[in-house]
């Protein structure tokens, strides 16, 4: 194949959707834990109250992003090609990656994360999309289990092309911010998937060796590339990275193969941008989004591409957030 047609496939913006739905149907079959009524979908890695593994619709993805710490070795990451469409987004980000004022957080403080994010819940009861604004406190270093959350409940929406079920009303929007609560009960992510200040402010500065973080103990099998792109989420919502390794983590990035541009894409906030993204095994377009001036990182948005997978209309947005802002702080709200 000559580099001209490697540049059309790349492209392409859905993949074969009859490859996605077998591995799809793969993942849901692995799955021997029942439905929970508090799924949300895991793509986001972001760390909430009695956090643990969603099910339901989420749950299928849930297995390729978290079983895999006892996978047998994989072999070493496809070879580094750079797409025309990956390009164009996360070289910018990069290029603009040290353009605004660094945070230095010490050891023993927190990183304040305040965003607004839309999640697919349900189970059994239903399905529906819960919205929430949240700050989280968390610790420049170590688990996730000293970090403190403050969430405000918003009312929730129905799930594209269904009806919003009773079990959905009990996220009656509160108004303001709960009480400040642990963040997590438990953090037993392997040593390579944290995301506290002190383990990514020593990942490599270098597009290979951040591109071999992000392959680290992948499945050698179809869905190693989407795990991949999931992990770039996991070192951007409610992560902070240097400079050097945040630009090191956009160009590496881009040579994910399967990746694409939507020149259009909207924030959890309503803010405009731009998006690099790639499509989940469950017919959703994973997008990444950045202001198209400063190349900041706004957030995330997941899009229906493949109806049948996604038990929603084409187009619908399935889950998005928001990040408004991240500060640090010497303390975090006591808990009671």
């Amino acid at each position: 194949m000559d580099e001209l047609a490697q540049i059309n496939d790349f492209r392409s913006e859905v993949p074969v959707q009859g490859d996605l739905r077998a591995e799809a149907e793969r993942l849901m079959a692995a799955m021997s834990a029942p439905a929970r009524t508090d799924a949300r979908r895991p793509g986001f890695h972001r760390l909430g109250v009695r956090a643990a593994l969603a099910g339901g619709l989420a749950a299928a993805v849930g297995v390729a992003v978290f079983v895999v710490q006892n996978q047998p070795a994989p072999t070493p990451p496809p070879p580094m090609i750079r797409t025309v469409a990956a390009v164009e987004v996360l070289t910018r980000a990069a290029e603009h990656a040290g353009s605004r004022p660094e945070l230095h957080p010490r050891p023993g403080q927190f990183l304040v994360y305040e965003s607004q994010s839309m999640d697919t819940s349900g189970g059994s009861d239903g399905i529906w999309l819960s919205r929430s604004k949240r700050t989280i406190w968390l610790p420049v270093e170590g688990s996730a289990v000293g970090g403190v959350l403050q969430e405000e409940v918003l009312a929730p929406l129905p799930y594209p092309g269904h009806t919003l079920p009773p079990a959905a009303r009990k996220e009656a929007p509160t108004g303001r911010p709960g009480r400040p609560d642990r963040a997590a009960d438990f953090d037993d992510r392997a040593e390579f998937l944290r995301n506290d200040y002190a383990y990514v402010s020593k990942l490599p500065t270098d597009t290979e060796g951040m591109r071999r973080h992000l392959y680290t103990q992948v499945p050698d099998d179809r869905l190693r590339n989407y795990e991949a792109w999931n992990r770039v989420g996991g070192l951007l919502d409610e992560s902070y990275l240097p400079a050097a390794q945040r630009a090191a983590l956009f160009r590496a990035a881009a040579t994910i193969p399967g990746v694409v541009t939507v020149r259009e894409a909207q924030d959890a906030a309503g803010r405009e941008g731009i998006a690099a993204a790639m499509v989940s095994p469950m017919g959703v377009r994973e997008e990444y989004i950045f202001d198209r001036k400063t190349y900041d990182y706004l957030g995330r948005r997941g899009v229906v591409v493949d109806a049948k997978l996604a038990d929603a209309p084409v187009g619908s947005v399935v889950s998005s957030s928001a990040q408004l802002r991240v500060s640090v702080a010497d303390d975090a709200p006591n808990v009671e």
